[in-house]
Parts: structure tokens; sequence; C-alpha cells
């Protein structure tokens, strides 16, 4: 297997790729990691991706919980009762959660090659063919394009990546400030009153992190802007650069949204920014490449293994295109709440005021965290097509039982069997208080609910539906 990119969304598909056996190689262009931290936090659902293969003590370690609630920079307090065992947000730097994401990779026995660029591919009935910058072909099953917005692998493909240009452009960057805090505190919450593109948040050492609208849009985004571009955008939108001097690193982003018209053609896939793009309002990016992984790992891997049921790979995109869209919508809509017009502004106000209502509340924070997510598995319980949260067994956690990425048979009554699929399906015979089911749920690798019931031969067929047919 071949994942072009190893950014988090290459990094957790080889990470769940190699759990069930398969030879994975990334090639990344860059030689070193980049130092550029456009995200700074996790969602409830990602925690709870790290959580259930047994990574999120690694990260809590690093990172700083804060209060879920918040909506396009509207504040109020946590709604009740989140179904989620971590209704948390967990800042912590991309630099970070990259390096993390890698070195489990490279535990489980992923091979990484950095500064290999992608620059061809072709593929055939039984697999694809890679051609490097330097020459080298590499040959695979299967190829995954996690290789960013500018994707490489999407364009060889000439898949259609619909949807808007940048509009308006924002500048990043991590300096030092001599202002005090106090006074970046002030102008914090002045400035953001009207103006949510801007932004001072310590880093370390005298060091902060620095987002400041542009003037206009870049000739080429590619290129970073310079230092003076930045203070002087520092001196219009707060009347002050705040002593800006030492910068580490600058960077640019848009505004621009757009969708991958497919994830898949033929033996060649796409994920995570290659797949959809879309303005950083809510800090969803990250983390909706990181879930894309999650649900096309064990997908991958059934095919590559053998035991992939008809339809299975293509349920990728099937379950994660209506998700990106809807990521879109929400992105779209917060940036329109961002601007500084009075309709927009009027718009905002109203939400405020609506926000004050649970069930409003609720909802925008189940979107934007992902929880809310349910896919289309037919007529059922209200948790079929769900993920399950973090549940209390009797033996412990539900998330420490899925480590190893298969299946799982949470059984209360243990009066069922896994016979013929116990090489793909784990069987626990267990009971919780926290859940209103009737015998048993059957959970996929990625925890989502794929049956509810108490009859065997209604579980045998489930069973052959999401995990092939029976060894004997």
């Amino acid at each position: 297997m071949i994942i072009a990119g190893g950014g988090p969304t290459g990094m957790m598909l080889a990470s769940e790729l190699r759990l069930h056996g398969v030879h994975v190689v990334v090639v990344e262009k860059d030689v070193e990691p980049t130092k550029i931290e456009r995200s700074t936090g996790m969602h409830v659902r990602s925690i709870e991706v790290m959580d259930q293969r047994g990574l999120l003590e690694r990260f809590l370690a690093l990172g700083k919980q804060y209060p879920v609630g918040a909506f396009v920079g509207i504040r109020k307090p946590p709604p009740d009762r989140l179904d989620t065992a971590h209704a948390y947000i967990l800042g912590i730097p991309q630099t970070t959660t990259d390096r993390l994401l890698a070195e489990h990779a490279a535990e489980v026995g992923t091979e990484i090659r950095r500064g290999c660029e992608l620059v061809g591919l072709s593929q055939d009935d039984d697999g694809v063919t890679v051609e490097l910058a330097d020459g080298t072909q590499l040959r695979s099953r299967y190829l995954v394009g996690c290789d960013g917005g500018r994707s490489t692998v999407r364009k060889l493909l000439g898949v259609a990546f619909p949807g808007e240009p940048s509009t308006v452009e924002t500048l990043l960057g991590e300096m030092a400030l001599t202002a005090s805090p106090e006074t970046l505190a002030e102008a914090n919450e002045e400035i953001r009153k009207t103006q949510l593109r801007f932004g001072t948040a310590p880093v370390e050492d005298g060091f902060y992190r620095v987002v400041v609208p542009a003037e206009g849009l870049a000739e080429d985004p590619r290129v970073p802007p310079t230092f003076e571009e930045v203070k002087q955008q520092l001196r219009v939108t707060a009347g002050t650069d705040f002593g800006a001097h030492s910068p580490r690193w600058l960077s640019r982003f848009g505004d621009a949204t757009r969708l991958a018209e497919r994830y898949r053609t033929g033996r060649v896939l796409l994920a995570g920014d290659a797949a959809h793009i879309h303005p950083p309002a809510g800090g969803q990016g990250l983390n909706l490449g990181v879930q894309d992984a999650f649900n096309l790992g064990w997908k991958l891997a059934a095919e590559v293994n053998g035991w992939a049921p008809e339809g299975l790979l293509d349920s990728y995109h099937t379950e994660r295109h209506p998700v990106a869209a809807d990521v879109l919508d929400l992105t779209r809509a917060q940036m329109e709440l961002m601007a500084l017009e009075p309709g927009p502004q009027a718009v905002r106000r109203l939400l405020t005021q609506l926000m004050d209502f649970d069930d409003v509340h609720r909802y925008l924070v189940e979107r934007i965290t992902a929880i809310g997510i349910r896919y289309d598995f037919g007529e059922g319980d209200e948790l079929l097509g769900r993920r399950l949260r973090d549940v209390q067994l009797e033996r412990g956690h539900l998330y420490a039982q899925m480590h190893t990425a298969r299946g799982l048979l949470l059984d209360q009554a243990g009066k069922l069997s896994v016979e013929g699929w116990a090489d793909r399906v784990d069987h626990i015979v267990d009971t919780t208080a926290e859940l209103d089911i009737p015998t048993a749920a059957l959970l996929r690798p990625d925890g989502h609910v794929a049956w509810i019931g108490e009859d065997q031969q209604d579980l045998v067929t489930h069973l052959s539906r999401w995990f092939g047919p029976a060894t004997t």
C-alpha cells in the first residue's frame, strides 16, 4: 500500500492499515516536518478516535483541555450531558499532533520515506504504479492521496474539485511580541468583538501565534507573506504591531471551499485535504481528515486481506462525502457570521440568542464536534449508524477493548456467537448500565454501531454484510 502525504491524515491511515497487517509505504515530498501550525486543537470525535486506539494519553500529556460549547466565537456554557465521555476540546499544536501520529505509524511498522515527491501514476486491474521525482517507480495494490489541498494525486486522476475560490485571505505566523500579556488580552477582547480573523495566542518564551486579516488576495497564495506585511496588517487592524520581532515562520491561508466529486477512482482513493478544503473556521480540517482515515483504514485493509464484502470499499465515499459536504456548509456559514457588514452581524446577534436554547446549542456542538454523525445503515434503533461513546463495562471502558481495530460484539446476555468471524470480530460478554439496548451491539472497527438485537441469525446476516463471508 502506498500513501502519498505524511500529514495527520496519511499517518493515521497508515497506522490503521498496519494494525491489520498491511505493508504501508508513506511518501512525503518534504524532507522535514512542517513548522507551520494551522490547527491548534482536536474536537470530541477525534479525541475519541485516539482513545479507541490507545493513543489518547500521549495527546493529553501534551495538550490542554478547554470547555466545549463555543460556535464561531459565540461562547455559551457547555450543553448538559453530551453523548461522550470526552466533553472537551483538546488544545494541542498541529506540529505536536503530526509528530505523535508519525511516531505511532513508525511504531506499528510503517515505512516512511521523506523527500520523495510523487509526480506520476498509472493503474491497471492489479495495482497502481507510482513514479517519484527521482525517477524511482513503486508498485502497490492501492494508492491513497493524502497530499493536501493542491493534491498531485487528485490532479493526475483528473477528479473535479468544484467549489468557490478564496475571496479573503488571512496571515498567520509565530513571532515574539514585546507588548505585555495584559495589553494583548485587552486587544483580543476588543478587536474580536467584530473581527474574528484576528488573534494573538501565547506559545512560549514571549512568542505568540498571530492571526490577522490580509489586505487582499496574494497573486500566489503559496508564497509566504513578508514580515513587514504582517506587521503592517497588525497596525491596520489593531493600531499597533505589538512590538513584533523575530518571526519563526509565516504563512497565509484563504477561504476557498471545494469538494472532490469522487473519493475513489479504481485503485486510487483520496482522503483529508486532498478530498476537501474549506476555511479553518471552527478548526475542523485536521479532524475531518483524521476521521476520513479512521473510516477508510479498516475497509481498505479488508480489500487487501481478501475478506471485504462487496461494496465495502465504496462505502467510504458513500459515508464520508456527505460528511465533508456538511462541514463545508458549516464553515461557509461561519465565515458569513464573521463578516463585518450589518446583515451578517444581525444574524450573529440572532444566533447568539438562539444558542440560549439547549436544543439549538446542542445541535451546533454535535455538528462541529462530529459526534452527531449518523451513517445510513437502514431502518433500526436510533443508535444504528452512530458511533458508540466510551461506555463503562464491568471489565472497564469499552474503548480499551478496541485498540486492535477489529470489529466488536458487545453481548450482554452471553447467548450469541461470532464463530466464523472470530479472526475479524472480538466477542465480549459484558454488561453496561449506560445503554438501553436489547441484548447486543455489533460495532465496526471505527466504533459505529452496525447492528443491535438478540437474534443469532440476524447477527450472522450483519456479520456477513460488514465482515465478509465466514471462515470454515
